[in-house]
């Protein structure tokens, strides 16, 4: 059987990694179905405008505690932490597109034109 190296840390020499306690992991939980009971209460109240502003506002507040500590992004390197947050710009550029399709002004030709 060979042996694995082994720091001065028992992490066997693989890098330094974090393990989240399970008391983590529930509190990540609670707060997700508070934010949840939240979102629901928030769509039942008529804020006109906001409301879809707020909405977003707990998505997003929701997105980022499920990516730092249930992905681990919290715990990894600079680089995981990059390329997280490229995925995000990604998204968000993508949305934007979104904007450019739902104010053309759409030309109907007629049909065998």
């Amino acid at each position: 059987m060979a042996s694995v190296p082994h720091d001065d840390h028992g992490h066997g020499g693989h890098g330094n990694h974090h393990i989240p306690k399970v008391s983590t992991y529930l509190a990540n939980y609670v707060f997700l179905m508070v934010m949840l009971v939240l979102t629901f209460a928030v769509a039942q109240v008529d804020l006109g405008a906001l409301n879809i502003v707020v909405a977003v506002l707990i998505s997003v507040i929701k997105t980022s505690a499920v990516v730092l500590i249930f992905m681990g992004v919290k715990y990894n390197s600079r680089l995981t932490w990059f390329w997280a947050s490229v995925g995000f710009i990604w998204l968000f550029a993508l949305f934007l597109t979104l904007g450019d399709y739902v104010t053309r002004q759409w030309v109907h030709l007629p049909i065998g034109w």
